[in-house]
């Protein structure tokens, strides 16, 4: 098949990728605004590269390459912790704008290399100047354990084409074994974890809140109290207890709307 025939094709698949990327880096955005914990650490996103693609279909004498292969477009979102993997299955699978088609569950089921990881294959629309399509695209959900290793396992596929030698790939096995000790580790103090990442997220939120607050004292024209606002700020803002920090929010808020309600003349 010649380059741009290529090329057209796989316009809506990379299309496609830059839209989910930008669909679950949203998602993540959702939960830390909130002051909430995100599941989602990190997102990435690929289009197959053409001689891979190529590769791929002899290797497994496809007859359709778009019907029948799953990863032209692929989505890899990374978690902390492989309870976080399960919870982003479900949020995935509750979404109306993209539709499960089957999952695969490397984890429960891993695979005799050692390697672990969840897939899930979605039907995904995507608008393009040709008009509308849907296509397969591959989701993969790791931990930052599995990825690292997974990342590893690549670059020696690559490098031995696919055919590992036995003792590298036996060492291979126990470093995934040893990386999933790790996620299990990880899980037993999953909540003591949790708590102290959205602490520190609800902080961020409220002292992001805080120096909203004083700007808008400088924007009615009360620096003085700006200024102490401000030096009171600087010396809480270490306290690990948010207490202080949150009272000082609610004191500018009242003071705000004072000055708020003397514009209005109420």
């Amino acid at each position: 098949m010649e380059y741009e025939k290529w090329d057209k094709i796989l316009v809506p698949y990379e299309h496609a990728v830059e839209e989910l990327k930008v669909k679950f880096k949203n998602m993540r955005k959702e939960f830390l605004t909130r002051g909430e914990y995100s599941p989602i650490e990190f997102v990435t996103g690929r289009t197959k590269k053409i001689a891979s693609i190529i590769s791929k279909a002899k290797r497994l004498n496809l007859s359709d390459i778009e019907a029948e292969m799953e990863d032209i477009a692929g989505i890899r979102i990374m978690c902390q912790f492989v309870e976080d993997i399960y919870t982003i299955v479900e949020l995935i699978q509750s979404r109306n704008d993209m539709k499960v088609v089957y999952t695969k569950d490397y984890i429960e089921n891993f695979k005799d290399s050692g390697y672990r990881s969840y897939h899930v294959i979605i039907k995904y629309p995507i608008n393009t100047a040709s008009g509308y399509k849907e296509i397969l695209c591959e989701i993969q959900i790791r931990t930052l354990a599995m990825n690292f290793w997974a990342t590893i396992e690549h670059s020696l596929k690559y490098k031995y084409e696919h055919y590992i030698p036995e003792d590298l790939a036996m060492r291979l096995r126990r470093a995934a074994d040893a990386a999933f000790l790790l996620d299990q580790e990880m899980s037993e103090i999953r909540e003591h974890i949790m708590k102290a990442q959205v602490m520190y997220q609800v902080k961020s939120i409220t002292v992001r809140d805080v120096l909203s607050k004083i700007q808008e004292l400088y924007d009615v024209g009360q620096t003085h109290k700006a200024i102490i606002y401000q030096r009171r700020l600087d010396k809480i803002d270490n306290e690990k207890d948010i207490t202080e920090i949150i009272s000082l929010k609610n004191e500018i808020d009242t003071l705000l709307e004072g000055y708020n309600k003397k514009r209005r003349g109420e």
